[in-house]
């Protein structure tokens, strides 16, 4: 397995967001992506020792502007991903390191996704848990653009989650 480098950034400013345990429980969610899906990912056939991503806790009004200002969307997302690795058909691995990209997820529209039909979330912990696992397999260049990618990307997430406990949050 590689090391795995997480860094997160509060910009929302809620004290509620434990960073350390987004941090153990995203690099569980990944080690179980690269372990079930990695050959079928961005990084298959590639070699490198560590594996870099960012996670920034933002709220609507910011990804509102990201999606307007890069993405051509204008509305506000719960959860936006750069995926920098798996979109960029020039991306590099830089002394043995592949920077998959980037997380950003809105705190506020955390709340409003529990109970959605597609997250069974009962609680805004689930919640973010669920919307990490979503940004995971994006930035490990799985999309869903057809039912078959949905719920391959779905069903992966619920296997990925299993592994922090998630039913326990």
């Amino acid at each position: 397995m590689p090391e795995i480098n997480i860094f997160t950034e509060n910009i929302y400013g809620s004290s509620d967001i434990d960073e350390k345990d987004v941090i153990e429980k995203t690099r569980k969610i990944l080690e179980f992506y690269i372990s079930d899906v990695g050959s079928k990912s961005c990084l298959e056939g590639k070699e490198y020792d560590s594996i870099t991503l960012d996670i920034v806790f933002c709220d609507s009004q910011k990804t509102h502007e990201l999606n307007r200002d890069y993405r051509n969307k204008d509305y506000p997302a719960d959860i936006i991903t750069f995926a920098i690795f798996a979109d960029d058909e020039n991306s590099f691995i830089f002394d043995g390191d592949i920077n998959l990209g980037e997380i950003i997820i809105a705190m506020d529209k955390v709340a409003e996704g529990v109970n959605r039909d597609i997250s069974f979330s009962k609680n805004w912990k689930q919640e973010l848990f669920f919307l990490i696992s979503h940004g995971l397999m994006h930035l490990l260049g799985f999309d869903h653009q057809s039912e078959e990618e949905y719920n391959f990307v779905i069903a992966e997430q619920r296997k990925a989650l299993e592994c922090i406990e998630y039913d326990k949050i």
